[in-house]
This record gives C-alpha cells, structure tokens and sequence, in this order.
C-alpha cells in the first residue's frame, strides 16, 4: 500500500472549463473533512470542488462528493482512479471554473477522472511503513558519526536542536528500533538513552 510523499497540483482545461486537481496527504477522515472545508473556502470563486479520500492502513474508509454535479460523474471517477492507484491515506480535490460550455455526463467523467490521473502521475509516492518517533541527546564530538549511522538506517524528518548537547529527533522503522537503541548507548557508554513513541503507520 503507497501513501503520498508531498502536496502536487495540476490543471486541465476541457472546453473553457478549468479543473484544478491538488492531492494532499491525510491521515483521518476527520482530516478530510477539515481539509475540504478549506478548500471550497480558498476556492470560494468556483463552481465545484469535488473530491475523493481513502483512509487506513487498509483503505478501508473511503468517501467522495459530486458537490453539485450531476450524480456519479465526479467524485466515483475520481475515487476509481484512487482505488486503482493503490493508495490510502490520501485526498484528490478537483476544483472547477465552469466555462460555458456544458460537457455532458460522458465529458464530464473523463474530465474529472483525466484530471486525477494526471496529478497522480504527477505525484511522489512511498510504501506505507510501521514507524516509530525517536528522540536522544549526544555530545558534540559525536555528532558528525551518529549522523552517518542515522543515514544508514534510513531515518525521516529529522530534527535538530542545538543547545549544551544536540538533541536529535525524527523517524525510524520499526524493526530498527533495536538497532538504534543498541549504536546509541555503546556510542555514549550509556550516558544517553533512546526516547521512542508508539509505533505508527506513515
């Protein structure tokens, strides 16, 4: 199962009509609902903001709207293209600038299903992993090796606080844990120990 890595935004335009597709990553239906509720507010100059979500280490929670469209011509092609992306964790708005042009219940599925296979396309996906948040204290004179060391295990948004000592903060695979916790308290001879949250799906 993917989630997506970053924020990406493309455009269509079919007969006058601008759609705005933009993919945000989530990680609650209530994240989405929050998120939606923004966007029609940005974009309060539109005809339509459709959109389409999938929650849960499973995709198991899903939901769409055709906000104003006419039924199933908006929100079920976008959901499709998210469920064929094999994806969770992830909203898909189109946003529309109506052109003056009618396009049909036909047009308008191909619209909105092209606009969001074009900004899936666009868009950076990573494999769903079991992560874990870390949190430890070192001394200047092993920073630049512990730096390494996290490198090697393939940490994520690492954190930085320099003060009297470094305090270094971020994400680590699950099963790494271990490994870390182990390098960390032979490095400092067990003066510093290893903080670790929950483990989490991300």
């Amino acid at each position: 199962m993917d989630v997506l890595s970053a924020y990406t935004s493309t455009e269509l335009i079919v007969k006058n009509s601008r759609f705005l597709a933009e993919v945000f990553p989530i990680t609650s239906q209530a994240e989405a609902r929050t998120l939606l509720k923004e966007q029609k507010t940005k974009y309060a100059d539109s005809t339509h903001v459709v959109h389409a979500f999938i929650v849960g280490t499973g995709a198991e929670i899903m939901g769409m709207s055709d906000d104003g469209e006419p039924p199933g011509t908006a929100g079920r092609p976008i959901l499709d293209v998210l469920k064929g992306k094999n994806c969770t964790n992830i909203i898909l708005t189109v946003t529309r600038w109506f052109g003056g042009t009618l396009l049909g219940t036909g047009g308008l599925v191909k619209a909105y299903g092209d606009s969001a296979k074009t900004v899936l396309y666009q868009s950076k996906f990573h494999t769903l992993a079991l992560m874990r948040c870390f949190s430890f204290t070192i001394n200047y004179e092993n920073y630049e090796v512990t730096k390494r060391f996290l490198q090697s295990l393939e940490v994520e948004n690492i954190s930085e606080q320099f003060e009297g000592q470094i305090t270094l903060e971020g994400y680590i695979l699950a099963d790494k844990a271990f490994t870390l916790e182990k390098y960390i308290a032979e490095l400092t001879r067990g003066q510093s120990s290893v903080s670790f949250g929950e483990n989490q799906y991300r």
